[in-house]
């Protein structure tokens, strides 16, 4: 006896009303409504995760996406139908995107389980959508494309370019500074983002789309297509097309994730320069495939793998400028003795014919390995008595000068505490101590949000100082810089040693020995914890179950029943 194919098309995931033939007559008289075709209705059915929203100026290029993509699906023989699901735009949500993610990733996966999809095409962008999409679809199984909206274009600006939004953080930090008056911000502030896109530098946004390339769930070229540029359109069209190969070869979004695709991750995320947002969503994006993300897997291939890539917030140039030097073919190709290059990718294409020979490379922007940025990685993994279960530094984008130091700890119990003190002219700080924010992480109130890069002391920022040593469970933005120590594992919520820290502590960091310790003997430490309770538990809603699931930044701060089982 021979099993019976799955439904394909309309056919596909139709409701039981106990009358499976009544349940697609009802299903096809009602799409009749919209005018289509029988022979239309006879395709393969491509849906589209349609994320556009009025509340993310960075997708306002979503609908022409949609509609590019929609002519690749036709011209393919497809049925293309979007839909629409939730969008994250880190700038218009309270209390962080961050909090969401794993919201959006529900709801994609939902939609994606529920409906009647031969394959998709996931239109993401802006920092969390793309990780929550890959999570989605590598959890409902669907044959899945990755399409990204592309980065915004920098715009000429009193002598030099802008983009968002290392350079608003540049000037806002001179501006709290008192260097930029209150007439130049509001002029900066309309110079920093003129066009649609996601950020323009190396962020979290661009680094996602150079990841979820490099895993195989788009073309490498199409990480980097500037969000204006004619051949974004193009690129959508293409991957309305990938999708319907996908219906003929279907490839499980799981599939791809792997642990040498991982490493490749890993080697590609290290050589960019690129957001610590993305180890925590790589984490998020292999726990969903069954893998666990290794820190210290991370760290030994940091010490071998320079930064090629001379983009802001580590280097100079804006993502137009990656794209126009080449783009991830040529860093690929810089870097090919570090990767693996039998990963295939959607079509079995594997890494190493998809990187090919770059017909154009300006080193300038990325260099070639004798003429790094920097000799070695650009993120470590910190371990020891305040961090446990690990931390993570951007050492690229900090002082170097810092790396080996210890200080007289200033602790600030939250993000109000925060705002309350830290311009405080009273403010017992010096240049040598070291910020701490805690109650920050991903299962207390204020949901991870990006403000691991603590704001320099008003006072000290007014004297000249640029750059601090600034502890938290956190998470910054990409676009930020600075020697700013993040994701402590566990968290201060969840009762780790980040909870116990108070101000006058000794911390010491060697990056040397990747090791981040709290200087407290352990029977101060004992008497703390007697006195320390958890934060309350939300009363209800999605706070609450957030509260009551969600991981360490280790393993992704994904909610733990939504991991692979075992």
């Amino acid at each position: 006896m021979t099993d019976t194919p799955a439904p394909k098309g309309l056919a596909a995931r139709a409701a039981n009303y106990g009358d499976r033939a009544f349940a697609l007559y009802l299903r096809r008289s009602f799409i009749r409504s919209a005018g289509y075709s029988d022979a239309m209705l006879g395709r393969p059915v491509i849906g589209i995760a349609d994320t556009r929203s009025d509340l993310n100026s960075c997708h306002r290029t979503a609908p022409e996406l949609v509609e590019a993509v929609k002519r690749g699906v036709l011209a393919a023989g497809g049925l293309p139908l979007a839909f629409p699901t939730i969008s994250l735009c880190e700038p218009f949500l309270a209390p962080t995107s961050m909090h969401y993610r794993n919201l959006m990733a529900l709801d994609t996966e939902a939609m994606l389980s529920a409906q009647p999809l031969d394959a998709v095409v996931l239109v993401g962008g802006c920092d969390k959508t793309v990780p929550a999409q890959l999570m989605a679809a590598i959890s409902a199984g669907v044959p899945a494309v990755q399409l990204v909206v592309g980065p915004m274009s920098a715009m000429r600006f009193e002598g030099e370019r802008l983009s968002a939004c290392t350079d608003c953080r540049r000037f806002w930090a001179a501006y709290r500074a008192g260097e930029v008056d209150e007439a130049k911000i509001a002029r900066v502030e309309g110079a920093l983002a003129t066009t649609a896109g996601t950020c323009g530098v190396m962020g979290t946004a661009s680094t996602m789309a150079a990841i979820a390339a490099v895993l195989g769930f788009m073309p490498l070229e199409a990480a980097s297509i500037p969000a204006v540029h004619a051949d974004r359109l193009r690129a959508a069209e293409a991957a309305g097309a990938q999708a319907m190969r996908l219906v003929a070869r279907p490839v499980a979004p799981a599939a791809l994730v792997t642990p040498a695709s991982l490493d490749n991750a890993l080697v590609t995320l290290l050589a960019l320069g690129g957001s610590t947002n993305a180890v925590v969503h790589l984490a998020a994006i292999a726990g969903r495939a069954g893998l666990a993300l290794d820190l210290k897997r991370l760290d030994a291939l940091s010490d071998r793998t320079p930064v090629l890539v001379d983009l802001k917030p580590t280097g100079e140039g804006y993502m137009e400028d990656f794209h126009a030097a080449g783009g991830l073919r040529v860093l690929l190709h810089e870097l090919r003795d570090l990767l693996h290059l039998e990963a295939p990718d959607l079509d079995g294409v594997p890494l190493g014919t998809r990187i090919g020979a770059p017909p154009f490379a300006d080193h300038r922007v990325i260099r070639r390995r004798g003429d790094p940025v920097s000799p070695v990685g650009g993120l470590v993994a910190l371990y020891g008595s305040l961090a446990p279960g690990g931390a993570i530094l951007k050492r690229a984008a900090a002082t170097p000068s810092l790396f080996e130091h210890e200080g007289r700890a200033i602790v600030f119990d939250g993000l109000e505490d925060l705002a309350r003190r830290i311009d405080d002219d009273s403010l017992d700080v010096t240049p040598a101590d070291i910020l701490v924010l805690k109650n920050a992480g991903p299962r207390s109130p204020a949901g991870m949000p990006e403000a691991g890069h603590l704001p320099i002391p008003r006072k000290l920022a007014r004297a000249g100082v640029k750059d601090m040593i600034r502890i938290s469970d956190c998470r910054m933005s990409g676009t930020a810089f600075g020697t700013t120590i993040l994701h402590v594992a566990p968290e201060a919520a969840a009762g780790g040693p980040l909870a116990l820290a108070e101000t006058g502590d000794r911390i010491r960091l060697s990056v040397r020995d990747r090791r981040l310790d709290l200087l407290v003997d352990d029977a101060t430490l004992a008497a703390r914890r007697a006195r320390w309770s958890p934060p309350p538990a939300p009363p209800r809603g999605w706070d609450r179950l957030v509260a009551e699931q969600v991981l360490q930044a280790p393993d992704g701060a994904d909610l733990a029943f939504l991991r692979a089982l075992g």
